[in-house]
């Protein structure tokens, strides 16, 4: 029997596209968000095998009480971020702590505490970004972190083998409601495609990498060729 699919932000955004896909072939679904609430309600609303619990990665002391409650797991997609425009002339340190806590932290103790409820039949997906590589005035916390998830990958494929990890990185995602309303049209000329790349597309990669049985330590971009 299949084990559950667990999507650590899961309320919003590509996470709740991921949960809504796996929901719809009839998979058991525990997608997690920071308001108790709020993951209820929208797990009722994708429908199906769907619940909500509450979970904060910034508090990372706290993630083994949140899923407890959690059975066998075949595939963990930790797909909660936050943003932060923290410059070094302006730096928050209290931010900075707050990132690096919420991603690198809370998502190796996400890890950490299902590895003996992992199934072995599945894989870690996790969600990384582009200011790795592509830089900007304020990214500094960002770009760090996302570099470390691709470090997280080298370590967490060697240590939980024969469980797969893999890490996605998307570029701007053009239909991500965070963009709504954002002129976008310097990076698309950039793109070798002419467009971005879509939540659907996203989601579609994700569950290549979370499915495919030979693909592990990878680290896929989704960015329709910027350059």
């Amino acid at each position: 029997m299949a084990g559950t699919v667990l999507i650590v932000g899961g309320t919003a955004g590509i996470g709740r596209e991921i949960a809504t896909s796996y929901a719809r072939r009839g998979r058991d679904v525990v997608l997690t968000g920071r308001d108790a609430t709020r993951a209820a309600k929208v797990a009722a609303e994708i429908g199906g095998p769907v619940s909500g619990i509450a979970l904060d990665l910034s508090r990372p002391r706290e993630v083994a009480e949140a899923l407890a409650g959690v059975g066998s797991v075949d595939h963990v997609v930790l797909a909660a971020i936050d943003r932060d425009a923290n410059t070094v002339v302006a730096y928050d340190v209290e931010a900075a702590l707050h990132l690096v806590t919420l991603k690198l932290v809370g998502y190796t103790e996400v890890v950490h505490t299902l590895a003996d409820r992992l199934t072995g039949e599945g894989s870690v997906l996790l969600f990384g970004g582009m200011a790795r590589v592509r830089p900007y005035p304020g990214s500094t916390t960002v770009s760090a972190i996302n570099a470390g998830v691709v470090g997280m990958v080298r370590t967490l494929s060697c240590e939980l083998a024969p469980t797969r990890v893999n890490s996605i990185h998307p570029g701007i995602v053009g239909d991500s409601p965070f963009w709504t309303g954002k002129s976008l049209d310097a990076v698309v000329t950039n793109t070798l495609t002419g467009r971005l790349a879509t939540m659907a597309e996203v989601v579609d990669a994700s569950v290549f990498l979370l499915e495919n049985g030979s693909v592990n330590g990878v680290d896929l971009v989704i960015d329709g060729g910027w350059r």
